[in-house]
């Protein structure tokens, strides 16, 4: 019995499609997107940030500058509480509601911390909650600014050119309107770093 003639094609056409799209798809788009990679070494390595050679993290993840005991280290500007000790592989929020008493008590531990360590009183939100990711780099001017006069005594450094340096460093809004104005915390540490101290 002979198989009827043209039954065969839209197997053939099936394989040829198969074939192409495997080139296109499994082939191509990686060396495409290997060379948009090539075009952008900083960001597709992690946007990593380095101070003498040495690689000291991202710019992109938060990262904590206290000592062994997890007291904040006066001489550094302080990031955004992280309820994942800023581990990138664990990534999330903390998931507590306003009416929280868990919530409620982590803000009174963070605000007495930060009005023992910078004599602040009003001190803003950003200080006290942490993002929903955990990570964010960024604080808010007003954040930075608050810390500029403990910093500058830790490292005996002119506080004017400190609350220059913060200023310096603010990143405005996302397309002009998204957003807040931001400081990234790692960035501007390694501004103080480079000024060195008095």
């Amino acid at each position: 019995m002979s198989i009827p003639r043209g039954t065969t094609r839209p197997y053939l056409v099936a394989i040829r499609a198969m074939l192409v799209l495997t080139v296109l798809v499994g082939v191509g788009y990686p060396l495409l997107v290997t060379g948009a990679a090539l075009l952008l070494p900083a960001q597709a390595n992690g946007s990593l940030l380095s101070r003498d050679g040495q690689v000291v993290g991202s710019s992109l993840i938060g990262q904590s500058f206290t000592d062994a005991d997890g007291a904040a280290l006066p001489e550094w500007f302080q990031s955004r509480p992280s309820t994942t000790g800023y581990d990138g592989g664990a990534s999330s929020g903390s998931n507590l509601g306003p009416n929280s008493s868990d919530l409620t008590a982590a803000i009174a531990e963070r605000r007495a911390a930060i009005t023992a360590l910078d004599g602040a009183t009003a001190i803003p939100a950003d200080a006290l909650t942490a993002s929903g990711s955990g990570l964010d780099p960024q604080i808010s001017p007003d954040y930075a600014l608050l810390q500029v006069p403990r910093v500058s005594a830790a490292r005996g450094l002119d506080e004017q050119q400190l609350r220059a340096l913060v200023a310096s460093m603010i990143q405005g809004r996302d397309l002009g309107f998204l957003g807040e104005e931001t400081v990234n915390v790692l960035r501007l540490n390694l501004a103080v770093a480079a000024l060195g101290t008095n």
